[in-house]
């Protein structure tokens, strides 16, 4: 056990409320950020710690990046992939140094990673984008990824 507070979209349904449900089960305190119109849509996750409730995406992910310290992206689709492209962009950015994970233990995200590398050797990444992004297989490495030391970067 790492002791460390798990960060969610609010939802008690698909991945995100299976890892929040087994992070309860191992002792971690648990908060979930989501607006109120998802509310029933995504059954919301009423076992958390802490339910925010916003009015908009907008302000959901906003509270859930103050929240996070690490943000870890798991096998998803196009919401999932629409927050880990904000998290990651205002990192490349320079607007927060917090790790950001790709945990793909079954090529969940192969076509992706080919095409964004495709996009940095056209030269439409900046810099050093894709080292900014920690792609790992299995959930330790992952963790590990996302542990404080990691963010000395």
């Amino acid at each position: 056990m790492r002791g460390w507070e798990l960060v969610t979209g609010g939802g008690r349904v698909s991945m995100m409320g299976a890892v929040a449900a087994a992070a309860r089960a191992g002792g971690a305190r648990t908060v979930g950020v989501i607006p109120r119109a998802l509310i029933g849509r995504e059954v919301a996750d009423e076992g958390v710690d802490e339910l925010l409730v916003t009015e908009t995406m907008r302000e959901r992910k906003a509270l859930m990046e103050a929240h996070a310290d690490a943000f870890l992206t798991l096998p998803g689709g196009i919401g999932t992939c629409e927050e880990f492209f904000e998290v990651w962009t205002s990192g490349t950015l320079g607007m927060h140094d917090k790790p950001v994970v790709l945990l793909d233990p079954d090529g969940h995200y192969d076509g992706l990673l080919r095409w964004l590398r495709g996009l940095g050797q056209g030269g439409f990444l900046h810099g050093d984008a894709l080292a900014r992004v920690t792609v790992v297989t299995d959930v330790e490495a992952a963790l590990d990824a996302c542990t404080p030391a990691r963010r000395s970067r």
